[in-house]
């Protein structure tokens, strides 16, 4: 078996008294895509926070294509990276928030190069025609020059895929990527999406569009309570669920 390209062992994250993830184990294959689906309150962006390391972890690990993130191991004991050293390892993971996130004074050209020119010292004019051909893919290549405020949700969101793939990551996190979009605007975000499981990019969506789940993901994972209650092939989480809470929450929402 190859390297996942996401391994999460044994990860525990909790807020004082309250526990939110409480030993999750997650491996994701090259060019997978995984959908983590379940109710709010059960831990899924948390976990998403956790692989790239926007969240400190309490016990276990991320490791991104074998590489720990915002750690080092020292025989059996993982010790925490230095910022600088954590910002390099992130720029490996892009990550897709549900409110776009993006910079407000600075053009859709310029959110999109900032980071790979800034964090990851690529030269400008590379970056840039990259920026071009980006833009291009997700749709917008006659906004180069518009400031988000003059952009509508679902191209803000789709800015925002752009601003992820420029840093050429390893993985793509979605964290409930249209939940904030009116309904209309969903479907052009989700086009993208799809076209980008097509080209065989790593991608960890947690959303609560059950359809594109069903029609995009490799893997679904069903969360409750801080725990993977449920995982495998679509058909097998969404039509022919195992567990009688996997059950109970899609009885809601199909």
């Amino acid at each position: 078996m190859s390297t996942p390209m996401v391994d999460v062992h044994g990860v525990h994250k909790s807020y004082g008294s309250l526990e939110v993830l409480r030993g999750v184990d997650l491996k994701v294959q090259p060019g997978e895509v995984t959908v983590i689906i379940g109710p709010s309150g059960s831990g899924k962006s948390t976990l998403l926070r956790s692989i790239n390391h926007l969240e400190k972890i309490d016990r276990g690990y991320v490791a991104i294509d074998g590489e720990f993130v915002g750690y080092r191991r020292s025989g059996d004991r993982l010790y925490e990276l230095r910022e600088r050293d954590i910002l390099r390892r992130r720029t490996q993971i892009g990550f897709v928030f549900q409110n776009f996130h993006l910079f407000p004074h600075l053009t859709v050209r310029e959110n999109v190069t900032e980071a790979p020119v800034s964090a990851q010292g690529r030269p400008r004019d590379e970056v840039e025609a990259l920026t071009t051909e980006l833009l291009e893919q997700v749709g917008l290549s006659g906004k180069a020059d518009a400031y988000p405020r003059q952009l509508s949700g679902g191209q803000q969101q789709r800015v925002a895929i752009a601003r992820a793939l420029a840093l050429r990551p390893k993985v793509v996190l979605f964290d409930e990527p249209t939940s904030a979009l009116d309904p209309e605007l969903v479907g052009e975000v989700l086009e993208v999406m799809q076209a980008l499981a097509r080209g065989g990019t790593t991608m960890i969506v947690v959303t609560h569009e059950i359809g594109f789940a069903r029609e995009v993901a490799d893997t679904v994972v069903f969360m409750d309570a801080g725990q993977i209650v449920e995982h495998g092939p679509p058909g097998q989480v969404l039509d022919r669920p195992g567990h009688d809470r996997t059950r109970a929450f899609l009885s809601k929402v199909l």
